[in-house]
């Protein structure tokens, strides 16, 4: 597999006024300030009681952030799952049925391997009918790398209601970091309607 590729301007949210710290390496970030008791926790807390050691997962992947699936949790409904390790051109074949009005989250779960990824953030779009209706950036944070899966999960929101609010959208998700590093890209489609039906 590729390494992650770089992004437009217009895909990422910039935050105005922010600069992204210069990227360190693993080994060089846990050599410093080792007497400082209170970063000390926080690395651990960052990379696991292991401080990251041996933390590859996949190791005949190169790619330092690999996106496993997307989960729209719902309200008073099961959770609606995209799988993201398989062929992406097909997420928008089946698309999601959401009931106007609900209270709604998303989730990504993602591994995080070799070394800290920072700022890492959630871009998502909204589209209908080729019109851009939408757009969300969720910053997710800094991860370091561990044999186990993370997860990120955003804030609540209510979907749209309204008979003008139905209908198909399509959803361009980006998941990138502080240096425009794509780590995954894909579209999925959204139904809004009256009800959990078909």
């Amino acid at each position: 597999m590729a390494e992650p590729a770089h992004h437009d301007e217009q895909d990422g949210d910039e935050t105005p006024g922010y600069v992204p710290p210069a990227p360190k390496k693993m080994d060089e970030m846990l050599s410093q300030d080792t007497e400082d008791k209170s970063l000390n926790d926080y690395k651990k807390a960052l990379l696991g009681a292991d401080l990251g050691k041996g933390s590859i997962p996949f190791p005949d992947d190169p790619r330092q952030v690999i996106v496993n699936k997307l989960a729209v949790l719902v309200d008073e409904h099961q959770d609606l799952e995209l799988d993201l390790t398989g062929d992406l051109s097909k997420l928008k074949s089946k698309p999601f049925i959401l009931k106007e009005g609900c209270t709604y989250r998303v989730k990504i779960y993602f591994y995080v391997q070799r070394e800290i990824v920072t700022g890492l953030k959630y871009v998502q779009r909204s589209m209908r009918k080729g019109i851009q209706v939408d757009k969300e950036t969720n910053m997710v944070g800094s991860y370091g790398p561990k044999m186990e899966i993370q997860s990120y999960t955003t804030a609540p929101e209510v979907a749209p209601s309204g008979m003008l609010a139905r209908g198909t959208y399509v959803m361009k998700s980006l998941f990138t970091d502080d240096d425009k590093n794509e780590h995954l890209k894909w579209e999925w489609q959204l139904e809004l309607k009256k009800d959990w039906k078909d």
